[in-house]
């Protein structure tokens, strides 16, 4: 989940971005990075797997017919099952256990019981659990059913380009390693990266500091990586324009040409050769 990523990481003086200015009760704050310890990355592990497991069923149980309401009542259930607390629901006021985000939806879509999903559509998933006081989080996007060509090339060029952010990651690399190939991967095939939103340090919060950007930029602190810093790395990838506008229900974000989107998001541990993979749902 990436709401409110962008109050975290800001230049100074900070400029107001389109999400800030929807949100005056909330002020930018710099906070430090947190370098986990082993004990603490262990319980990471097992609220990762927690989601790599949810989101797992959920791809394998959804079908046209269902409403996303049934898959936020699945995730809920499995979350609080597994001894853990979903970390979304109630987060500044977030009414579910999941985002779901259909075809033109970017993030943030709210589960609803008359939302029903439909063959051919683009659907994102994301979700996160708070266990012994460590959060996971990653989304998934999923074809349902047989879906059109392009979608399925925009699919598989946002889960590509969250690997090859991926494999950029090790001590001692920097952010714009990962975002630049991102950026990369995803122009090469003739989409944007939106910009609005962007991953985040988790562990303790939900959020916490750096700000993962999928893109160039000096907007931001190109920070470096160290052992032990965990990362939510989530491209989103729009098939179209990379703007997006919010709808009338404050969370859903659309692309502001109705173009199709999708989002594939990991915690990440940075090791000192290399990176681990959280919430790698092969391994449960």
């Amino acid at each position: 989940m990436n709401i409110f990523s962008d109050l975290l990481s800001a230049p100074s003086p900070p400029k107001p971005s389109r999400q800030t200015a929807q949100l005056p009760g909330l002020k930018k704050q710099r906070r430090r990075i947190e370098i986990k310890s082993k004990r603490e990355i262990e319980i990471m592990r097992q609220s990762a797997k927690i989601v790599a497991t949810v989101l797992k069923e959920i791809s394998q149980l959804v079908e046209p017919g269902m409403t996303t309401a049934d898959l936020d009542a699945h995730a809920e259930k499995r979350i609080r099952e597994m001894g853990a607390k979903p970390s979304f629901k109630g987060y500044h006021g977030f009414p579910a256990s999941i985002c779901s985000s259909i075809n033109n939806e970017v993030v943030h879509g709210i589960p609803n019981k008359k939302k029903v999903i439909r063959e051919g559509d683009v659907l994102k998933v994301d979700t996160g659990a708070f266990f012994q006081g460590f959060h996971g989080d990653s989304c998934i996007t999923i074809a349902v059913g047989e879906v059109t060509d392009e979608a399925a090339q925009l699919i598989r060029v946002a889960e590509e380009a969250l690997y090859k952010g991926i494999e950029q990651v090790k001590a001692g690399a920097y952010l714009l390693d990962l975002a630049g190939a991102i950026q990369d991967h995803v122009e090469a095939h003739g989409y944007s990266v939106v910009e609005e939103f962007t991953g985040h340090g988790v562990g303790r919060n939900l959020h916490e500091e750096p700000s993962v950007f999928n893109f160039r930029t000096r907007e931001m602190p190109n920070v470096k990586l160290r052992a032990g810093m965990t990362l939510a790395i989530e491209p989103i990838v729009n098939q179209g324009s990379k703007h997006n506008r919010i709808l009338s229900d404050k969370w859903t974000a659309v692309t502001v040409d109705n173009s199709l989107s999708a989002q594939f998001e990991h915690t990440v541990l940075v090791t000192e050769d290399g990176y681990e993979i959280l919430t790698d749902r092969t391994k449960v």
